[in-house]
């Protein structure tokens, strides 16, 4: 296992988000039928990599993620990834300048 620093510490939701995904990463495997070694073949990395990504494992690369995706066939579900961002929308239109019509006098 992977020493913790900083740099791999997560906060908690987070860290749990990311199990969650793993987790639905490795139903997505085994509704398909398919054994962790050939996920890694179609992702060209290892095993152990396709059971650290299986485990949510925030030290491997997103594009580690990806890969496993497209070799489910789900690759097209990373564009989900922070889509409704209502916070951030909201937020957008409290900073929208309002102009203002000149008076006509």
């Amino acid at each position: 296992m992977p020493k913790s620093t900083i740099a791999n510490k997560l906060p908690r939701s987070a860290e749990q988000n990311l199990h969650v995904v793993g987790e639905q990463i490795r139903l997505a495997r085994l509704r398909r039928d398919l054994s962790i070694a050939q996920i890694a073949e179609r992702a060209s990395c290892s095993e152990l990599t396709v059971m650290r990504v299986e485990k949510g494992a925030p030290t491997v690369a997103i594009g580690i993620y990806v890969r496993v995706l497209f070799a489910l066939g789900l690759d097209a579900s990373i564009l989900f990834i922070a889509k409704d961002d209502e916070l951030g929308r909201t937020l957008q239109d409290l900073d929208l300048k309002h102009r203002q019509r000149a008076s006509k006098k």
